[in-house]
């Protein structure tokens, strides 16, 4: 099979097309089953009479479950191919997600969430990594950016999904919503193909007779500084994410006073706000390199996250929830740019556990989130969140990999 990363007069060709929109529209979807929860995290909390701790955990156990899958189909996808793996997690995820529609105790839900995070922690490292060898480099950072887009695409159904299901039919049955992805599985065996970069990489690990393993990620003092500090990233950034997302629906309908349906308009805005960051801060990326993008990004999500408590109207809040969703979450697809700091044959493996060791700590910003708002003011939970914004920033500018990185790309240009 042919297959370049240079396409004619600038223009990418059918594979490349077919790849990123499995990736977006696999994102979309998982993220559509993430989102669900939190939509459904105030009606969970009304029929079970659960604390806000034990609400929190939900999610907490949901990313936990991301950590396992990770590890395992971030190997796996490195291993035996991207294609097949991606195929294969999607379903999971679906399926535990359906399965979320007989849930009626604590303890069933539990589960179903662990397994739904196996197969969406597991999908997210060989989606990038597919993106990464598929493109030249000059242009990951809009194309991981992209995908991320479709993440939020996906948050946009689960919110409208949300404010009509809900009150009509129950949580329950939203999450019956979420066998839909089985049908992408179909279309990613069929149109995509295992990139060059790949089948050259896979070649020569098999020629040498090593093994894929996690040790590579710390082979080095200086690659496992760069590993510890890219997890120290993705856990500020998962914090912020579901912080703001799992638990801003909750704040939104308590102290606002909003329906599940007006909160989730509140959603919507604060998701296109995402939506116009991604792209902006994919663009700073690719042009300017990765130190300038998240070192603006990181600054202001801290500054802006304080702007939440000042909201005194429903037309405020949804102004406010645009802006700190522009900066909070538009930097989340360069994560996965940065992953061209390893070697193809440990891509895969790089992208979900640094990823998923963000959202395995990074999601207990649910709980403790819930009990800060359980004990302290919303100007104290905030200020939580800004903190680690700021730990971010300082983390991010020790990476000298990030100088080179931008270097590399200029060469590319």
């Amino acid at each position: 099979m042919e297959q370049s990363k240079n396409s004619a007069q600038g223009r990418f060709s059918s594979e490349q097309k077919w790849v990123i929109a499995s990736t977006s529209a696999g994102f979309s979807l998982e993220n559509m089953d993430i989102m669900f929860l939190s939509f459904a995290l105030a009606p969970i909390i009304a029929s079970l009479h659960l604390s806000s701790a034990a609400a929190g955990m939900i999610g907490s156990i949901t990313n936990l479950g991301m950590l396992v899958g990770g590890a395992l189909f971030g190997i796996l996808g490195d291993r035996f191919g991207r294609v097949r793996t991606f195929s294969y997690t999607i379903f999971i995820f679906a399926f535990a997600t359906g399965m979320m529609y007989f849930a009626d105790n604590l303890t069933q839900i539990y589960l179903l969430r662990f397994f739904a995070g196996i197969g969406a922690g597991g999908e997210y490292g060989v989606g990038i990594a597919l993106i990464a060898e598929s493109f030249e480099q000059r242009h990951v950072g809009r194309m991981t950016s992209v995908a991320a887009i479709g993440g939020q695409l996906g948050a946009i159904i689960a919110a409208l999904a949300a404010a009509y299901v809900i009150p009509q039919y129950g949580w329950n049955t939203l999450f019956l919503l979420g066998v839909v992805p089985v049908l992408l599985t179909y279309f990613v065996r069929r149109h995509l193909h295992e990139s060059e970069d790949f089948v050259a990489a896979h070649k020569a690990v098999a020629a040498k007779k090593e093994k894929v393993s996690l040790k590579h990620l710390f082979a080095t003092p200086k690659i496992a500084l760069q590993t510890a500090s890219l997890m120290v990233m993705t856990i500020v950034q998962i914090a912020g994410y579901f912080g703001l997302m799992n638990w801003l629906p909750v704040i939104v309908q308590q102290k606002q006073g909003l329906s599940v349906s007006g909160s989730s308009l509140w959603m919507i805005a604060t998701i296109i706000g995402m939506c116009l960051g991604m792209v902006v801060f994919g663009s700073l990326f690719d042009r300017f390199g990765p130190r300038l993008a998240f070192g603006i990004f990181l600054p202001a999500s801290a500054c802006v996250t304080f702007a939440l408590v000042l909201a005194q109207s429903t037309f405020q809040l949804v102004l406010i929830g645009a802006v700190v969703g522009f900066f909070s979450n538009g930097m989340f697809g360069g994560y996965g740019a940065i992953s061209l700091l390893y070697p193809t044959e440990i891509r895969s493996t790089a992208n979900n556990i640094i990823m998923n060791v963000g959202r395995a700590v990074g999601g207990f910003s649910s709980v403790v989130i819930g009990i800060l708002m359980d004990h302290f003011s919303l100007f104290v939970t905030m200020g939580f969140l800004a903190i680690l914004y700021l730990i971010s920033f300082g983390v991010m500018l020790t990476l000298p990999g990030l100088i080179r990185l931008r270097q590399a790309t200029r060469l590319n240009s």
